[in-house]
């Protein structure tokens, strides 16, 4: 990270002019640039997860995609409607479109694969990569997980909080986070259809941008009363909160050391990774576009130290020292940036092998792979009949066996039924009252009807009775 040499200066003053000329050297300065695109503007931009690749599309309709390293063009086509979101899938090869309508699949010479119909008038993509799901959620409110491996439609679940514009994935546990315009925040997965958590973080005001960090801790939210609000995912609570006066924040997003990146009006602004366990007085660095607002997205490029802002203008590309992971797992799937073609089909397939089902997507990452927690009855009836037959052999008495019998009576389904007779439980119990009450009744019943005849009878015949 930038340091500040006296009390007197401030990190935030150093703008990307003095960066590029004075403190960068030549591969790293040449990441500072912008593309001037009006005509199908507002433009964003996201990046696939070896930092390699940028898609930038224009919600007019222009599609690009780029190749960061060499600052080269791939490919360029027009789809003529309204893109509204998109991402990659499991490599470069491939990635999904939001469009007007329905999510649309192209590869990376802009040939259209396939349209999904299931996926009605999207908002927001995002994709799930060691679960190869494709998570759309859009203007009816429905949130849809479709496995593009086998091309089926695994779940969908109705959020009841009418269109939902904005959502975001916990890369620690593959959580899907919502935002909505009643300032709730609901946390879901594919196997539940009702959300897992449902937080409260702006109160009165639609929640407008949010971001989750790598280690699934911290939770950002951004609203429409310019609060940018941290909040403790393990704990579900609020630590701290931070106000930007130029606009309501638009785009927020983590890097992978930490840095927080806000996009509010024709600004953006960075916050230290102290920033999210404790409350910062002021921020590591500042960038301003004048004219240009508002930022329509802002995302960290992996494994660099380059953030991508698209705006109403175009793209710029600046640098934020220390914001990049400089270590690179190479064993990790699709994350090489320098993968050949057979490195890309080898990942391609191992990572298929290894997909994970959706089942195994809950709020506790570590409860895949563990024990499972017996029947409380179950445990103290073992325990039970532990302490029984070390008490038997303590004596010199013989555990007693159970009675082998003839006709099939010693079935284990007839001595576990044997065995369950002698159980006590509370239903047990109310079907005993039931019974001795329903006796009570017909016995009442019995001694009314006893008693009616010898009532009817006239009295020189009662003695009879």
């Amino acid at each position: 990270l930038v340091e500040a040499e006296t009390d007197m200066e401030r990190t935030t003053a150093l703008s990307q002019v003095e960066l590029k000329r004075s403190h960068l050297n030549e591969q790293t300065a040449r990441h500072i640039y912008d593309l001037k695109l009006d005509g199908y503007g507002p433009y964003g931009l996201t990046y696939d997860r070896s930092g390699r690749c940028s898609i930038l599309y224009g919600q007019k309709g222009h599609v690009a995609l780029m190749d960061c390293h060499q600052q080269s063009l791939h490919t360029e086509f027009y789809v003529q409607e309204r893109i509204r979101d998109a991402t990659f899938l499991h490599n470069t090869t491939m990635f999904a479109a939001a469009q007007s309508n329905h999510v649309f699949i192209y590869d990376n010479t802009g040939t259209e694969i396939h349209r999904l119909d299931d996926h009605n008038d999207p908002f927001r993509l995002q994709f799930l990569p060691y679960h190869w799901l494709l998570a759309s959620v859009g203007r009816a409110g429905w949130l849809k997980y479709h496995d593009t491996s086998t091309g089926n439609l695994v779940s969908q679940h109705r959020t009841k909080l009418g269109a939902c514009s904005v959502m975001r994935q916990n890369p620690s546990n593959a959580v899907m986070n919502l935002g909505h315009n009643n300032g709730t925040v609901t946390l879901w997965s594919p196997a539940s259809s009702e959300y897992l958590v449902k937080l409260l973080c702006h109160r009165g005001s639609p929640v407008l941008s949010m971001a989750v960090d790598s280690s699934g801790n911290y939770m950002v939210t951004g609203g429409a009363d310019k609060q940018v609000k941290v909040w403790d995912l393990r704990m579900y609570k609020e630590t701290h909160s931070y106000f930007t006066p130029a606009g309501v924040p638009t785009s927020i997003d983590i890097s992978q050391r930490g840095i927080v990146g806000i996009g509010h009006a024709a600004h953006s602004t960075f916050w230290s990774p102290e920033a999210l366990r404790t409350k910062v007085k002021d921020p590591y660095m500042h960038h301003s576009m004048p004219g240009c607002g508002p930022v329509e997205t802002l995302k960290f490029r992996p494994f660099e130290d380059v953030c991508g802002i698209g705006h109403a203008k175009g793209i710029s590309s600046i640098v934020i020292p220390g914001s990049g992971e400089p270590n690179l797992d190479s064993m990790e799937y699709n994350t090489n940036p320098f993968q050949d073609t057979k490195q890309r089909r080898e990942a391609e397939v191992r990572s298929l092998l290894d997909k994970l089902s959706p089942e195994m997507i809950s709020l506790d990452p570590d409860a895949v792979g563990g024990i499972e927690e017996s029947d409380p009855h179950k445990r103290l009836e073992r325990t039970r009949d532990l302490q029984e037959e070390a008490d038997a052999i303590a004596a010199g008495k013989t555990p007693k066996k159970q009675k082998s019998k003839k006709r099939g009576r010693s079935k284990i389904q007839t001595k576990l039924r044997r065995k369950h007779n002698n159980v006590v439980d509370s239903s047990k119990l109310k079907l005993r009252e039931a019974r001795e009450e329903e006796k009570r009744q017909s016995k009442a019943s019995k001694g009314e009807a006893e008693d009616t005849p010898k009532e009817k009878a006239p009295s020189a015949l009662k003695r009879f009775f």
